[in-house]
């Protein structure tokens, strides 16, 4: 400290703190060699306390007001320092001013996942994050059990063990309340105040400190369990599959009409389609009709036959289909096709199931005489 410092504190006879930031719990007011005169004026304001300490023992705490001090307002230091009739030398004290107010917006979240026996999905791991509010409401312990000599203490620097008390106190709460995962969300309120309960008793007697508020923003599941709850979510809205179905082959069908280089084989695709979701809605619509005897074994599946077109995989198709396709002329003989038991792609015309497919046709009409 400077030769013109020094002189301009032996001259301040005020003793004040105005607070310019939102996150400093604690100050200690500057003075040279920690002399204050006899008569000085403490103010202070409200949301703030003071706090005398006098050879590393905490002596007087004032409230908001306006102080003058004396031997008469300083009993503790008075006592400490031995003064029976008064003093009117400068004496030796620390002034430490300590916010009362509430720092809100301090976010606190889970390091790692918190593992969570649910009811309906077993273990899984769960992440939480939210905020919580922090106000001194006892300086004395503050000062003895956090601060010490710190002449200016921020809440970033307690931020990390509340971090932890509270993540603690959200793992306990969690076992202690046995909420199921899809409950969770509309519980926040209530962990919340178990949280803040939990965090308060560790906090309150032993740093002297206060959790007014603390929220639980979001608590969110594993990517795979969303996922999962997302098709429960989906098959429950779908509702009827068989409408499902039917509505997905309609799609189909539009899509196969609309491929331009599906030619005839797309159309006797969809025509395929058409006629077994018509099937499907017929047998749905007229039931099942009583049996005089045992039903009969159902006939084995028809081959599925697969046409390569333009460079491109097209099928599965049904024999009639095929055909059709034959007779429109967009399967020619030279037209690879596959089916299982094929052992590689063949020309249409050389599978024997084929073959007879293409018959000779009568040559087209001569033109009109001139």
């Amino acid at each position: 400290m400077g030769l013109f410092d020094r002189l301009r504190h032996e001259l301040i006879d005020i003793i004040e703190w105005i607070d310019d930031s939102n996150h400093t719990l604690v100050w200690r007011f500057p003075r040279y060699n920690n002399e204050i005169k006899n008569g000085a004026q403490l103010i202070v304001r409200p949301g703030q306390m003071a706090v005398l300490v006098s050879g590393g023992e905490i002596a007087d705490t004032y409230g908001p007001g306006h102080y003058e001090l004396e031997t008469k307002n300083m009993p503790i230091l008075s006592t400490l320092q031995g003064w029976k009739y008064g003093f009117e030398s400068p004496f030796k004290a620390e002034v430490y001013f300590v916010s009362t107010r509430q720092i809100t917006d301090l976010k606190w979240g889970t390091p790692n996942p918190v593992m969570l026996r649910d009811p309906e999905f077993g273990p899984i791991r769960i992440r939480a994050f939210g905020t919580y509010a922090l106000q001194a409401v006892e300086p004395k312990a503050l000062l003895r059990e956090i601060v010490g000599t710190d002449d200016d203490f921020q809440s970033d620097e307690i931020t990390d063990l509340m971090r932890s008390m509270i993540t603690s106190a959200f793992t306990q709460a969690l076992a202690d309340l046995q909420i199921p995962a899809l409950d969770l969300a509309s519980r926040y309120q209530e962990l919340g105040g178990t949280i803040r309960a939990r965090v308060v008793e560790q906090i309150d007697d032993e740093y002297g400190l206060d959790c007014p508020q603390l929220f639980v923003v979001n608590i969110s599941l594993p990517e795979a369990v969303e996922k999962a709850l997302d098709t429960r979510t989906s098959m429950g809205v779908i509702g009827d599959m068989n409408k499902f179905q039917q509505y997905q082959m309609g799609n189909a069908m539009t899509a196969a009409a609309e491929n331009q280089s599906g030619g005839g084989a797309a159309e006797g695709l969809g025509l395929g389609m058409g006629m077994a979701m018509a099937g499907r809605m017929m047998g749905g619509a007229m039931g099942a009709s009583p049996a005089a005897g045992p039903a009969a074994a159902p006939p084995p599946p028809p081959a599925a036959w697969h046409v390569a077109v333009a460079g491109q995989t097209k099928g599965p198709f049904s024999l009639a289909q095929l055909s059709s396709g034959i007779a429109s002329g967009e399967v020619t003989k030279d037209t690879m096709v596959w089916t299982a038991g094929m052992e590689a792609w063949s020309a249409a015309a050389t599978v024997p199931a084929l073959s007879g497919l293409f018959v000779s046709q009568a040559p087209p009409p001569p033109p009109p005489p001139m």
